[in-house]
């Protein structure tokens, strides 16, 4: 069941000049995604000039990079990342390393948008993505991806979040 989207959606690579716009969306997207999983101490250390800042470095990286950004009337309200895999036992050779949509867009079919744009029909890659995530699970399941029994905890705004690994 998709949301009715009045507007048209744009998926476009992403630009160096697009840092301090995705840095704005990529913290508002932390917030929505982890409130449940980090405290609100924690995910108050994340500034928008902060996430433009390690955006001004991903934009401008090498053509084994795909990064996207949807746009709705010239405003970035989503983004997505894969390129090498970047774990030594690595799955696969290439990862999903992230997919974020700012939550008034869930359901309209943008996320999709943004995944067929950074991953290829069929591409055989892995992701790693929070275990209370049900939203990202049922999307990445739907995407041929599945569970690998693999989980680690990683350091998050110093404090831990626990992430499970889906490979297709």
């Amino acid at each position: 069941m998709e949301a009715e989207l009045q507007s048209t959606v744009i998926v476009r690579p992403v630009r160096d000049v697009d840092a301090e716009a995705l840095g704005r969306v990529h913290a508002t997207c932390w917030h929505e995604t982890y409130d449940h999983l980090i405290s609100k101490a924690a995910l108050e250390k994340i500034s928008p000039r902060r996430m433009a800042e390690l955006w001004t470095n991903w934009a401008v990286q090498g053509p084994d990079f795909k990064m996207f950004a949807a746009l709705i009337d010239g405003e970035i309200v989503g983004f997505v990342g894969s390129g090498p895999a970047r774990d030594k036992d690595a799955p696969r050779f290439r990862e999903l390393y992230f997919i974020y949509l700012l939550g008034q867009y869930h359901g309209t079919g943008i996320g999709q948008q943004l995944f067929d744009a950074a991953v290829e029909q069929h591409e055989p890659l892995y992701l790693w993505v929070a275990d209370d995530n049900p939203r990202a699970h049922r999307f990445y399941t739907r995407n041929g991806f599945a569970l690998d029994g693999a989980q680690h905890t990683e350091p998050f705004l110093g404090e831990t979040l626990t992430e499970v690994r889906f490979v297709r």
